[in-house]
């Protein structure tokens, strides 16, 4: 499991010509889900996104998380994160689950997250869906995690 964690100003989701998440500060979230995910790596995911420390503390170091904060985070399925361009010029995804692993795995790290920050805390793009991702980038700031 893999996930591209953006620390942003704002951030929204779209589909459909709905606006369907939006948050101020906190973290824009890309996960992708791979072969051989589990639950047990859902729920390292969501506590490393809710302790990534990379906000700054009074110091202006990166040391406060979105525990520390009070922020939000939106979680936006993102198999691309898988794509391997070792060949040619086209990228394959076969190192992306298929839907049926990936759904019930991403929605476990929202769930997980929720428990964590709260339900109001996080919001979610629609699996699957076309989607418009804006979001104001804080730093700019982007972590790579894995688990």
């Amino acid at each position: 499991m893999k996930a591209w964690v953006q620390r942003v100003l704002e951030a929204s989701v779209r589909t459909d010509g709905e606006t369907i998440a939006e948050i101020g500060q906190g973290y824009l979230v890309l996960l992708g889900v791979t072969h051989g995910d589990t639950e047990a790596k859902s729920d390292e995911m969501a506590l490393k996104i809710a302790n990534l420390r990379i906000f700054e503390d009074e110091s202006g170091k990166a040391n406060r998380s979105l525990l520390d904060t009070g922020g939000s985070a939106i979680v936006v399925s993102q198999f691309t994160l898988y794509a391997d361009t070792s060949r040619g010029r086209r990228p394959g995804f076969s190192n992306a689950a298929a839907p049926s692993l990936a759904l019930p795995l991403y929605e476990r790290v929202v769930s997980q997250l929720r428990k964590l920050l709260g339900a109001d805390k996080v919001g979610t793009g629609r699996f699957g869906a076309d989607m418009k991702v804006s979001l104001v980038n804080d730093g700019p700031f982007s972590i790579e995690l894995l688990a």
